[in-house]
């Protein structure tokens, strides 16, 4: 008995000295509705509403396939894992965002983002893995 509190204080005492790996980073002011969704083969199809509030962010995040977005309202600031900003589409515009590629979305604006977004992933996966904020000051 002994031996096996040992072992926890010293684990407990591990995670409170030691640096932990970074974190998942939630989203804010985000809010979303599946519009359709359907499966073909091996691949999930779905169609979502997306909308971000003024100040809102979606959280550092990737997904397992393509997404094509069209920005119904407002304006949208893509930043990449190297900080870098890759692109602020406004009303209008449509892009694209590769397999694996961490970003973040956010809504700089003073009224809401409204995105459609369809994505297509493997069949089974996620709509979006969280990933660890990489740095940037935001």
């Amino acid at each position: 008995m002994r031996k096996q509190i040992t072992v926890l204080a010293a684990a407990a005492l591990a995670a409170v000295l030691l640096p932990s790996t970074a974190s998942a980073t939630p989203g804010s002011g985000v809010s979303g509705t599946i519009l359709a969704q359907k499966t073909i083969g091996h691949t999930d199809y779905t169609l979502r509403e997306i909308t971000v509030q003024p100040g809102g962010y979606t959280g550092w995040h990737f997904h397992d396939g393509t997404l094509y977005a069209y920005v119904k309202a407002g304006t949208l600031t893509h930043n990449l894992a190297d900080c870098s900003i890759d692109g602020i589409f406004t009303t209008g515009r449509a892009f694209t965002e590769k397999p694996d590629q961490v970003h973040i979305g956010r809504n700089l604006g003073s009224t809401p983002l409204v995105l459609e977004v369809l994505y297509v992933l493997p069949a089974g996966s996620p709509l979006s893995e969280d990933a660890p904020n990489p740095g940037c000051g935001f």
